[in-house]
């Protein structure tokens, strides 16, 4: 079954440049498709079109009948007052409806138990089981934790919550719904690893249609069964994930470039022959004349292929400071708080030149304060930090501010950098920053222009020990990838806070988790990092399997009639089941006859509260 069909789509916002040019795709009915491009490509606008929020220029894009979907895109506007948890029940509301008629329903049945009212209450209960409705309320726990959705926040008023909080209970309110379709737009933004890694397992797991926009690569290589990449406004299909993306999109690159070397090669051969046919022609054979025009003409044909364009790379390498010693840092019981809250503490480490260290956690649990204490811009509580004396460090921040933000990129180049205009220019360029873009001013530039400008000015510098906070926030996949060129020879030592995972995993040797106010010092990689997390998870539960147990063998023994006791219930709830699947069996029988029913039904009712009753005697009798 075809749930989306998208068929010559064309929009655009500005006169006479198409974002979507003809665009058209199909999506089967469980699929996870992947959506690929470049900023301003049109991925958001698409999803906006399905959802209803746009309209397309011209074609269409349609959604099978009946299905529901959701973007997470879009923040509703709630109630005044409604708390964090108001607005997850909210997206429960269909569930909570049909229990509010099922309580009406047992209501009047005990007045008036005609066929249409038993019908409904059947139907309807049913209805309840089949969607989850007994589940409800740990289904809504489960989902809020997974997103870090704390008790406190849940009990907040959603008008109070950050930009961030928001689009994480956003998420929430979208994957508790009943929907079939989910639009997803950068769903891993503002999520920590721990919540990133959740919402990927509950995408793999989910039964319905997705579609995500992305530029967590690690995210779309498990979230994605094929991708589609918008190019010039139309669809380019891959049958895998983002790493098979990767290679296909390379292998299809050198093939389209041998195919117009080959093109090229013929094209010489052909004009070569054409100008000798002309030339033998004028001679006298006026015959040959007719072959040359048609060699032209494929010549022209020939001619109408492109040069298959590839995405440019950075030109430019950090100017390394070589290190000389034995310890570029080291840190003895370091202790830091803000308001009365320990953020970590007793963190004891030492780090020597040319190390890759990645430096991960969940929101607020410190990363950026204890890379501020490493640069020396924040003073410990407790516990000393030691730079080496031949270090020299370059730190860029999660948020960037420049000395004047009223100046254009280039003036902040050679005011704060101290070089020539070409040479600032030359640099500029190496970073995508090319023509007009120059002359903007700094305090116009999005968050991921700013972090590159930085980058930028960065690298001009002799350094040997980099410290980056967030660098591939706000950063389309293109970018990331120029970032991590740029990165790529650098070989001193490097110490940077990423949720981004491909890139983690490409250059981290090392890794510090901080978590609970306690610093884990990991040897190897991402990768690496996590399975041996898995491992020690197991042996945790290992460990509290077997206290328990030993709590077990402490306690006082059993009563000598406890056994004697445990096979008398058992006897009766066998029991009592026998007697339910009687009346199941009568119940079908009088299949027809409402008033037998209502009275077989009243009889199971009162056998399940009896039967309910000695499953927990049975439990208390055995713990």
């Amino acid at each position: 079954m075809i749930d989306i069909t998208v068929s010559g789509l064309e929009k655009s916002f500005e006169v006479g440049k198409k974002i979507l040019d003809g665009l058209s795709f199909t999506v089967n009915s469980g699929e996870h498709i992947g959506i690929l491009g470049p900023n301003g490509c049109g991925k958001t606008t698409l999803l906006r079109i399905l959802c209803g929020e746009l309209e397309p220029d011209a074609g269409e894009a349609r959604v099978a009948p009946g299905r529901r979907i959701g973007l997470i895109s879009q923040i509703p506007v709630f109630p005044e007052g409604w708390t964090t948890e108001d607005v997850l029940r909210d997206a429960q509301r269909r569930l909570y409806g049909i229990s509010r008629r099922l309580e009406e329903l047992g209501a009047l049945m005990a007045h008036d138990a005609s066929p249409a009212l038993l019908r409904e209450y059947d139907t309807l209960s049913d209805d309840f089981r089949r969607l989850g409705g007994w589940e409800m309320d740990s289904e809504r726990s489960r989902v809020a934790n997974g997103l870090d959705i704390t008790p406190a926040m849940r009990s907040q008023p959603f008008d109070t919550l950050s930009g961030g909080e928001r689009t994480r209970v956003n998420l929430a309110r979208l994957l508790l719904e009943d929907t079939d379709i989910l639009l997803l737009d950068e769903p891993t933004n503002h999520l920590d690893l721990h919540a990133a890694e959740w919402l990927e397992e509950y995408i793999r797991r989910f039964k319905g249609t997705v579609l995500s926009i992305s530029h967590d690569r690690y995210f779309l290589d498990v979230a994605a069964q094929r991708c589609i990449e918008i190019v010039d406004g139309r669809a380019e299909f891959y049958s895998g994930n983002y790493s098979f993306y990767v290679v296909e999109r390379q292998r299809r690159f050198e093939e389209k470039l041998r195919q117009y070397e080959k093109d090229q090669a013929k094209i010489e051969q052909l004009q070569r022959a054409a100008d000798k046919l002309h030339l033998w022609a004028f001679m006298g054979a006026d015959k040959l004349h007719k072959r040359a025009f048609s060699m032209e003409k494929r010549i022209e044909r020939l001619s109408q292929s492109e040069k298959p364009a590839e995405a440019r790379r950075l030109s430019v390498k950090f100017r390394e400071r070589e290190f000389s010693g034995d310890e570029a840092i080291v840190a003895e019981g370091l202790e830091k708080g803000f308001a009365g809250r320990v953020l970590f503490s007793g963190v004891s480490l030492e780090v020597t030149g040319g190390e890759r260290i990645a430096l991960v956690g969940d929101n607020g649990a410190g990363k950026t304060t204890f890379l501020r204490l490493l640069m020396g811009e924040e003073e410990p509580d407790a516990g000393y930090i030691y730079r080496g004396p031949a270090i020299r460090a370059a730190y860029l921040p999660q948020i960037v501010r420049f000395t004047d933000e009223r100046r254009t990129m280039l003036d902040t180049m050679l005011w704060d950098c101290r070089v020539q205009p070409q040479e600032a220019r030359d640099r500029l360029a190496a970073f995508g920053f090319r023509g007009e873009d120059v002359f903007k001013t700094v305090g116009s530039l999005s968050g991921g222009e700013k972090s590159r400008l930085r980058l930028c000015m960065l690298m001009g510098g002799e350094i040997n020990l980099l410290v980056l906070d967030e660098p591939t926030n706000h950063l389309d996949i293109a970018s990331r990838e120029w970032m991590e060129d740029a990165l790529e020879d650098y070989e001193q030592t490097l110490l940077f806070v990423s949720h981004d995972r491909y890139f983690i995993e490409k250059f981290a040797t090392r890794i510090w988790s901080l978590e609970n106010g306690s610093l884990t010092d990991f040897r190897g990689g991402w990768e690496e990092f996590r399975q041996w997390r898995e491992r020690q998870a197991v042996f945790s539960r290992s460990a509290a399997k077997a206290e328990k147990k030993e709590n077990r063998d402490t306690r006082p023994p059993r009563p000598a009639n406890a056994e004697r006791l445990i096979a008398k219930t058992e006897r009766e709830i066998a029991a009592l089941e026998e007697k339910i699947a009687a009346l199941d069996r009568e119940a079908e029988e009088y299949g027809s006859d409402y008033e037998k029913l209502l009275e077989l039904g009243a009889k199971k009712e009162e056998l399940d509260r009896r039967l309910m009753a000695l499953y927990e005697k049975w439990e208390e009798l055995n713990a």
